[in-house]
């Protein structure tokens, strides 16, 4: 689950982690109050207007501005943020529309830095990771020059120790002992977020050191772990689900796993290795054709028949999809659930494009029988590979 900037700087703040002031503007007429608000608490009528929305290059998108003439200026700039569609390399080409602005002060920064954690899998722990080159995307400097980025990780057992700190400090170049100091104490603050607020991902970038030798997390990035989502109602305050996929919201409430992907074939199956499996096949047979997944769509081991015709409906909804590839390996669930769902979805909405099964498991006789006897154009695969071959040549002819 993403979190706009401002809610994750509340959180920060919660911890002890310095923050910039700011004020959430949801019209331009909040915003010039935000800015008048900011230069009379600051005594500087210079602030930053920032777009919120659920995706990192928003300043080079055009979704983040200085105003350095007081309100005035944060109003003609709102103006102009407020309802655009922003475009950065994480939306993609359709953008996303801004609703939201953050009106923040100004600050007088002498470095920019980059820190951020992250649930390293292999490991099993948290590893933070910092470099030099703050304000620029960590992936691209990690492609270019992966030297300058410095990795910790924390002992779950032991957690957090001020030698670490110290450690990724001196890389970075902070020596003066009284910014050092406060660098300890931030990121000491910002792992009990990372393990308190069960975040996949905290980042901030850049954190500043302003010339009176302050650290000040200037912007602030945060996904929360879903799986934890039963430890935080407050959680569902967060939720802004103008930024979400709606067929994404769907999936959820119906407890089924929907990730929409920007391929062509629909992918219905269960288990979610099955399902990245499923994927790849696809992937592989349709590399050069124009065929690829167009969602990551797991139902479980456990879905009803109910499930299974909703997840059905949620692919055929989309109108990239071109063929449907429904894959079950019957261990749990059974494959007579899975074809009477499939059938009483394709008849509810009418089915219009080539339909691919494969069936294996439980009850897989009676699944195909169901199947064959429906009357629907469905071709039947033998394995996994047939299924991915008859699917990717529905497309491509």
């Amino acid at each position: 689950m993403k979190i706009h900037e401002y809610q994750a700087k509340a959180i920060f703040a919660r911890y002890g982690v310095p923050i910039p002031r700011g004020y959430l503007a949801t019209t331009v007429d909040e915003a010039s109050a935000a800015a008048s608000r900011l230069a009379k608490e600051t005594s500087s009528p210079v602030v930053v207007v920032k777009a919120q929305i659920h995706a990192g290059g928003r300043g080079k998108g055009g979704g983040v501005k200085v105003a350095k003439g007081g309100a005035d200026d944060a109003r003609a700039l709102a103006q102009k943020i407020l309802g655009m569609q922003l475009v950065t390399h994480q939306t993609g080409p359709e953008g996303q529309k801004v609703r939201r602005l953050y009106i923040e002060q100004g600050l007088d920064i002498a470095r920019e830095l980059y820190l951020g954690a992250v649930i390293d899998r292999d490991r099993r722990r948290v590893a933070f990771m910092a470099s030099t080159e703050g304000g620029v995307e960590i992936e691209k400097v990690a492609a270019e020059t992966p030297e300058k980025i410095l990795t910790i990780h924390i002992d779950p057992a032991a957690g957090f120790a001020a030698y670490q700190a110290r450690q990724l400090a001196f890389g970075l170049g902070i020596g003066a002992k009284e910014t050092l100091g406060k660098f300890v104490k931030m990121m000491t603050a910002l792992y009990e977020v990372v393990i308190r607020e069960d975040c996949s991902l905290c980042e901030v970038n850049p954190l500043v050191v302003t010339r009176g030798g302050d650290l000040v997390a200037l912007d602030a990035k945060m996904t929360l772990d879903d799986n934890a989502e039963f430890r935080h109602p407050e959680w569902r305050e967060l939720e802004d689900k103008d930024e979400e996929d709606p067929i994404e919201l769907e999936a959820k409430a119906a407890g089924l796993n929907y990730v929409s992907l920007d391929g062509n074939v629909g992918c219905l199956v269960n288990g979610a290795g099955l399902a990245m499996a499923t994927m790849d096949i696809i992937k592989h047979f349709g590399h050069g054709r124009g065929v690829a997944p167009a969602n990551f769509l797991d139902v479980g081991g456990g879905a009803t028949q109910e499930q299974v015709t909703k997840a059905f409906k949620m692919i055929l909804r989309s109108p990239k999809v071109k063929a449907i590839f429904v894959n079950i390996f019957g261990g749990i669930m059974k494959c007579d659930v899975i074809a009477n769902g499939v059938i009483a979805a394709a008849k509810e909405l009418g089915l219009e494009v080539p339909l691919v099964v494969r069936l294996e498991g439980t009850n897989v006789e009676l699944g195909r029988k169901i199947l064959g006897e429906s009357g629907l154009a469905i071709q039947a695969a033998s394995t996994m590979a047939d299924g991915a071959q008859k699917v990717v040549a529905a497309v491509a002819r």
